[in-house]
């Protein structure tokens, strides 16, 4: 065996949990582990082991993008067996982003970093998203529920966990497509405000409100949160679903100040995100390909920040399992949708496309990522319920 083969025998026999076959871009075949090979994986040409030591994650990512690595399975059990083995690469994400130049996330910066991945089209995200367009983490109240209940779940969720009241003033940092803040005004008859960054769920999200008749009542905004701080009236509620991940690590602090100056005293905020155990940076690949700018806080962090701005933890839930079957929902739409996709983006994107979203819902399953929900208060509230019976009530 060549020295390049060994390497990669040594590399794959460590990361995995599970036994694989192995085929070599000369043809010859190795198995790593004890019986039958649940996976089989094809390097169809060599891959540097100097860029895999140094970063695998996007060494390898890439190498699958470009068709030069590829698995014959399940490409997220795949990942979830790498996961499994807590001495793999996978779960030592640390050792790596210390290499990682982390680039400040000014206001232009931030514009530039959300439009590359959230304005890839309508079209596109049509195709696999349900119709409500709701691209983050939907909330599956039983499991024969579509991902489309669970969307509409999720979001009267935490409408039901923001306590809303009739006359209320609402704002929706990264509003998305609209969904939240139009429920928000049908159901409660709030008055709510929604920000993006993306010219496409812009567009789509203020025909929404046309098409509901919400005009006066849903205002959907095309800018920065920041730049509505110290401009508005104060809002009673604020709700941030999916958008901190986008803020960059040094500003969390901006990000709890601002929420704080913003809300009215007794206010109440739920801020919806991806956390993590500890602190460090994305992987590579992923910020390089997929979310540029992105950093997902830990819990810790976030719960310190409250308190440094008086701003009162009421509630913490996570919804890990929630998330995977989402993802998990989102990948089967996107296979079951290829035929359209194809039309409209290349094989390497689909490539790309694939392996992010099959490797999400292998880190929310087995990995080192969770998602909380946190609702908190500017300064004390005594008006919020006093149990979470009425999360639960019809």
């Amino acid at each position: 065996m060549n020295l390049d083969k060994m390497f990669f025998g040594e590399f794959l026999k460590k990361i995995f949990s599970d036994t694989v076959q192995v085929k070599y871009w000369d043809g010859t075949e190795e198995k790593y582990g004890e019986g039958e090979a649940k996976f089989k994986i094809f390097i169809n040409k060599d891959i540097s082991k100097k860029d895999v030591i140094r970063d695998p994650f996007l060494t390898l990512g890439e190498a699958y993008m470009d068709n030069v690595l590829d698995f014959e399975g399940n490409i997220r059990e795949i990942i979830e067996s790498v996961y499994k083995n807590k001495e793999s690469f996978l779960n030592k994400a640390d050792m790596f982003s210390k290499l990682y130049k982390v680039l400040p996330n000014t206001l232009k910066k931030s514009k530039t970093d959300v439009q590359y991945h959230y304005d890839l089209g309508n079209d596109f995200y049509s195709l696999w998203l349900d119709k409500t367009m709701t691209y983050s983490c939907a909330y599956f109240k039983n499991e024969n529920d579509s991902i489309y209940q669970a969307q509409i779940n999720k979001v009267n969720y935490i409408l039901k966990k923001l306590n809303l009241k009739e006359g209320q003033r609402l704002l929706d940092i990264g509003c998305g497509w609209g969904e939240l803040v139009i429920e928000a005004a049908k159901k409660y008859g709030v008055n709510a405000v929604g920000v993006t960054l993306s010219q496409e769920q812009f567009k789509k999200a203020s025909e929404r409100v046309v098409d509901n008749n919400l005009d006066g009542k849903v205002e959907i905004k095309l800018m920065d949160y920041r730049e509505l701080v110290g401009k508005t009236d104060k809002f009673d509620r604020i709700v941030s679903v999916g958008m901190i991940e986008h803020s960059g690590r040094k500003n969390l602090p901006v990000y709890m100040q601002d929420i704080r100056d913003m809300l009215n005293e007794g206010g109440v905020s739920l801020l919806h995100c991806i956390t993590a155990q500890t602190e460090g940076e994305a992987n590579q690949w992923i910020k390089k390909y997929i979310f540029p700018g992105g950093y997902i806080p830990s819990i810790r962090e976030l719960v310190s920040l409250m308190a440094d701005n008086d701003l009162h933890l009421v509630d913490a839930e996570s919804l890990r399992l929630h998330y995977y079957k989402t993802l998990k929902c989102w990948a089967e739409n996107f296979e079951n949708n290829l035929d359209e996709i194809r039309k409209i983006k290349d094989d390497r994107f689909i490539r790309m496309w694939r392996l992010y979203l099959n490797a999400c819902a292998a880190s929310f399953h087995y990995g080192v990522v969770d998602i909380h929900q946190f609702l908190f208060t500017k300064g004390l509230n005594n008006e919020l319920p006093m149990t979470r019976d009425y999360l639960y009530e019809d």
